[in-house]
């Protein structure tokens, strides 16, 4: 699977695995960790989650997931804006770590802008970076305008880009791409069946011979610099994500799905989930 750059000259492939509403329900559990192991034995190392999700559970499945392959894994998790002061960060880190348990994070970021100066928050990450418990920081739900005025340093921003949301195409995207930052694509394949749905996605599916849900998602990594992270729930979803990575979509496919899914025309309010 093609790789990028993520943060200190690791790289990583385009494609990872999301974790939102795993680790909630005790009767999928054991589905959901051999779904997301299968993931990382087929290369889908970059498994994302939040302490949000499930108010920790999804860290502690993914703790389970990784428990004697952390180093094989690039783990990234967020902190809530209300527990992102100086001290608050350093300390909803510290669960975090051990919920995952780990001794650090990969990637830490801000799930949002909150009542905090960011300046405050970042303190608090450069403090856990000089102690060893995150290696690089980022932000998440992050427009231009608010990047523009964020500290230096900053390693990824995570914001919501699938077919149906384009409206970083017109300004984040290519503003991240030329200062070389990362960004993960969360919910890439949409929200609900809505977009899924379309048949042209089935019909382009048709004749590369794939699903349109791995259309959908070979679309979102099309972009170069664009980290995907499709939920990874059952085997089948762990199939179809690594598959995706091995299409190519043509100049034709291209056009259908800009006809069909028009591209932004002006700025845009960031979309989020």
């Amino acid at each position: 699977m093609r790789e990028t750059d993520f943060f200190n000259g690791v790289r990583v492939p385009v494609i990872g695995q999301g974790t939102w509403h795993l680790g909630e329900d005790a009767a999928k559990r054991k589905s959901e960790v051999s779904a997301l192991r299968a993931g990382i034995d087929a290369g889908l190392t970059v498994i994302d989650t939040a302490e949000m999700y499930g108010d920790g559970a999804s860290e502690e499945l993914v703790g389970e997931v990784i428990r004697g392959q952390r180093d094989e894994v690039v783990l990234v998790s967020k902190v809530y804006p209300h527990n992102a002061s100086r001290s608050g960060v350093v300390a909803a880190c510290e669960r975090s770590l051990r919920r995952l348990e780990t001794d650090r994070l990969d990637v830490y970021l801000l799930h949002w802008s909150g009542g905090f100066p960011l300046s405050e928050t970042v303190d608090g990450f450069e403090h856990l970076r000089a102690a060893g418990k995150i290696r690089s920081w980022g932000l998440s739900n992050f427009d231009q305008d608010d990047l523009e005025r964020a500290p230096g340093g900053c390693a990824t921003n995570q914001v919501l880009y699938n077919l149906g949301s384009r409206g970083i195409e017109f300004d984040l995207l290519p503003w991240q791409q030329h200062r070389g930052m990362p960004l993960m694509a969360y919910s890439p394949l949409g929200q609900g069946p809505t977009l899924l749905a379309h048949p042209l996605l089935a019909e382009i599916g048709e004749r590369h011979g794939v699903t349109g849900a791995q259309i959908a998602l070979a679309w979102v990594i099309r972009q170069p610099g664009v980290i995907a992270i499709p939920k990874a729930s059952s085997l089948e979803h762990v199939r179809q994500n690594v598959g995706a990575g091995a299409v190519v979509l043509d100049s034709e496919d291209c056009l259908s799905l800009d006809n069909a899914f028009p591209a932004p025309r002006s700025k845009q309010p960031l979309d989020i989930l």
